[in-house]
């Protein structure tokens, strides 16, 4: 079973597709495989409901279905009762969401250039915080409004558009310096510094810079596209809640046309 886990993780990744998830499904039937050699329906399901986290649960019913789609396309007789697994549901919890209003009292409580240049990087380009941190001088292009994302969760490089206010924030922050990272911050000192400056975390500005973008008329399209998602699921996730008031103005805009 372990070669036919290796050749998974390679197809998965061969396709481009995240890392991180191939990661946790190999570790998940990895662990599978060492309790049950050749496990039984029977067998998958008592292992999945070893755990009260409804969360992991779920992530083992997903890497045990994506396991025995890909087994099947193959045409590798393991898993046949794949689909048959059931997957726990997961409750969607509140999460807070960056609205303008937000973002603008954001921008009186920084006092320092670096800081202002983050909120409007943040705020404009959506980008995670570990891309922010990998962020060099270089991956700014000024003339054409845009920043080159070279390290990404799915390894796919992208480019982000950012904002005039933001350009303007990040060449006053620059000065003349021409290379070497942006904010000279890791991932987690970006953390900590959102914290300290009591701001929304990275992740709370990227869901408020995608619904304000939808909101604002950009397409479901661009909006993946900046933030490097492959389908509409993480937009319809980020935008669920709100769901209602973004066709609300979808439709008056389109009456006003």
């Amino acid at each position: 079973m372990k070669q036919l886990v290796d050749e998974f993780t390679a197809d998965w990744l061969l396709a481009q597709r995240a890392k991180t998830t191939i990661k946790m499904y190999a570790s998940y039937l990895g662990n599978l495989f060492a309790i049950h050699e050749d496990p039984t329906f029977v067998q998958t399901k008592q292992w999945i409901g070893l755990t009260d986290s409804p969360s992991v649960r779920r992530k083992k019913s997903q890497a045990v279905r994506a396991f025995g789609k890909w087994a099947q396309l193959n045409g590798i007789d393991v898993f046949g009762w794949w689909k048959a697994v059931p997957v726990a549901k997961e409750g969607v919890s509140p999460q807070l969401t960056v609205t303008e209003e937000m973002y603008v009292e954001a921008k009186l409580k920084v006092t320092t250039a670096r800081d202002q240049a983050l909120i409007e990087v943040l705020w404009s380009s959506g980008l995670r915080r570990s891309e922010i941190a990998r962020l060099n001088v270089e991956d700014i292009n000024f003339v054409e409004g845009f920043l080159v994302i070279r390290q990404t969760k799915t390894g796919n490089p992208r480019i982000a558009p950012i904002s005039p206010t933001a350009r303007r924030a990040l060449i006053k922050h620059l000065g003349k310096r021409g290379e070497g990272s942006v904010f000279k911050l890791n991932s987690n000192s970006i953390r900590i510094r959102l914290r300290r400056l009591g701001l929304p975390s990275a992740h709370a500005w990227r869901r408020g810079w995608a619904v304000h973008s939808l909101r604002s008329g950009v397409s479901e399209v661009s909006v993946r596209s900046a933030a490097g998602w492959s389908s509409g699921t993480m937009v319809a996730r980020y935008t669920k809640a709100l769901s209602g008031e973004l066709a609300v103005e979808e439709f008056h805009r389109s009456w006003l046309m």
